[in-house]
C-alpha cells in the first residue's frame, strides 16, 4: 500500500490522478489532498478516499470545508497547508501539481522530507531548478517526471549511459493556433485558445501550448531533469501529438516513446515505478493512426519558445521573470485585458528590465518572481 498526497487534486492531472488511484484502491492509500478554490469537487473527494489531511486556498474556505467533511480530516489553508500537505504525513510519494510558482514551497518542503516527488509542477524547476535538484540529491529523493514529455524522456534514458546520449527532442503539438500565421493570431478570442486539438488541460497550460510558453518551460525543466545542456535538447512540431519524445543515441540510434494522449499513462508509470500495470488507456493503432508528421520548430511563429531557451542558457533567476512575467500576462488575457500577441511582448519587456541573479538563493528567486509579476500587471 503506496501512501500519497495529492497537490492540486481538483485540476486537471489531479483528478486523473486520483483516477488512477480509484482504480488500484488495494494498491494506493490518499494521505492528503491540495486544492485552490473548487471545494464541492475537493468534498467529493474527502467523501471519496478519506485524507488525513487537506488544504485549500484560504482560512475562508477552509471554515466553509470543514463543516462537511468528516471530522477525522484536519483542514489547512494558503502556502502553509500546500506545506503541510507536502510534507507533514505519511506520504512516501507526493504528486505535483499545482499550476505555477505557487508549487515550489511544498514541493522543496516534501524533498526536505524525504518523500519521493512526482512531478507534474514544471514551474517548480524552471524557477529554482539548481535548488530542487541539490536538495533531491542531498537527501536522496527521486524526481519522478508526470509530464508526458518528461516522462517519455525518463523512459527512453532507463538503462542506458548519460554520455552515449546525443540529444533528446521534445514533441509540441502546436497547441490551439497552430495552423495560423501571425497576422492570423492577432484576432484571436480566449474562446479560440481554449480549444486544445489533443489534450484535455486546464486553462493557463492550455494558453502556455498556445504561445509555446509550455514547452519552454519544458526545456528547462528537461535540463535539470535530465542534467543535459540546453544544445542537447531539442523541440520538434508533431500535431499527432503520438510520439511523444525521442532520444538519439550517439550511434544514430533513437528511442521513442509512444501512445494515444492520455495524461493517466504517465501519471500511472510515476505511481508505480519502476513496475508498469494495466492501463485505462487505450491502445495505440499504428494502423489506425496511418500517418504521423513532424515539422523544424519556427522560433519566429513560436517567440516564447526562443525567449525561454534564453532563459535558460542564462541561469540564475531569468527562469523565473521569464515564467512569472507569463504567469501574469496568461491571467490578463484570460480575463480578456490584453489580445493574445501581447504576452510574449510583456514577457520580452518584463526580461529586458530585469538584472539577472546568477546562481541565487531562495529569497533572490521570491523577489525576482515578486517584481517580476508586479511589472507584468502594469505594462
Amino acid at each position: 500500500m503506496k501512501k500519497i498526497s495529492v497537490l492540486g487534486s481538483t485540476g486537471s492531472i489531479g483528478t486523473q490522478t486520483l483516477d488512477v488511484v480509484s482504480k488500484y484502491r488495494d494498491h494506493f492509500q490518499i494521505e492528503g489532498l491540495a486544492a485552490g478554490s473548487n471545494v464541492d469537487l475537493l468534498i467529493q473527494q474527502c467523501k471519496e478516499f478519506q485524507p488525513k489531511k487537506i488544504s485549500v486556498a484560504t482560512k475562508e474556505l477552509a471554515e466553509t470545508v470543514r463543516p462537511l467533511i468528516p471530522e477525522s480530516i484536519q483542514v489547512f489553508y494558503g502556502q502553509e497547508g500546500l506545506i503541510e500537505v507536502a510534507a507533514g504525513t505519511e506520504a512516501e510519494m507526493v504528486v505535483t501539481a499545482v499550476v505555477g510558482s505557487m508549487g515550489l514551497p511544498p514541493t522543496l518542503a516534501a524533498v526536505e522530507a524525504g518523500k519521493t516527488i512526482g512531478l507534474a509542477n514544471k514551474e517548480t524547476l524552471v524557477t529554482a531548478g539548481h535548488l530542487v535538484t541539490a536538495s533531491a540529491k542531498a537527501k536522496g529523493v527521486e524526481l519522478i517526471p508526470i509530464d508526458s514529455e518528461h516522462s517519455a524522456i525518463f523512459q527512453c534514458l532507463n538503462g542506458e549511459r548519460r554520455e552515449d546520449v546525443d540529444f533528446i527532442t521534445l514533441t509540441a503539438s502546436g497547441g490551439s493556433f497552430r495552423d495560423l500565421n501571425r497576422e492570423q493570431l492577432k484576432h484571436v478570442t480566449v474562446e479560440d485558445a481554449l480549444k486544445h486539438p489533443n489534450w484535455s488541460m486546464g486553462a493557463k497550460v492550455t494558453i502556455d501550448s498556445a504561445t509555446m510558453v509550455n514547452k519552454g518551460l519544458e526545456v528547462i525543466e528537461a535540463h535539470w531533469l535530465f542534467d543535459l545542456p540546453y544544445e542537447q535538447i531539442q523541440v520538434l512540431l508533431h500535431p499527432e501529438s503520438i510520439v511523444h519524445s525521442f532520444v538519439q543515441y550517439r550511434d544514430s540510434s533513437i528511442i521513442a516513446q509512444l501512445g494515444n494522449p492520455d495524461m493517466r499513462v504517465p501519471i500511472q508509470y510515476a505511481l508505480t515505478y519502476p513496475e508498469r500495470w494495466p492501463s485505462p488507456s487505450t491502445s495505440l493503432s499504428l494502423a489506425e493512426a496511418a500517418k504521423l508528421h513532424f515539422s523544424e520548430m519556427d522560433f519566429n511563429r513560436f517567440p516564447c519558445l526562443r525567449l525561454a531557451y534564453d532563459c535558460g542558457k542564462m541561469g540564475g533567476t531569468a527562469p523565473t521573470v521569464f515564467n512569472a512575467a507569463n504567469e501574469i500576462a496568461v491571467s490578463r488575457f484570460l480575463r480578456k485585458e490584453i489580445p493574445f500577441l501581447q504576452i510574449e511582448d510583456i514577457i520580452e519587456k518584463v526580461l529586458d528590465k530585469h538584472d539577472n541573479i546568477p546562481e541565487p538563493a531562495l529569497e533572490a528567486i521570491e523577489e525576482s518572481d515578486k517584481r517580476a509579476r508586479e511589472l507584468a500587471a502594469r505594462l
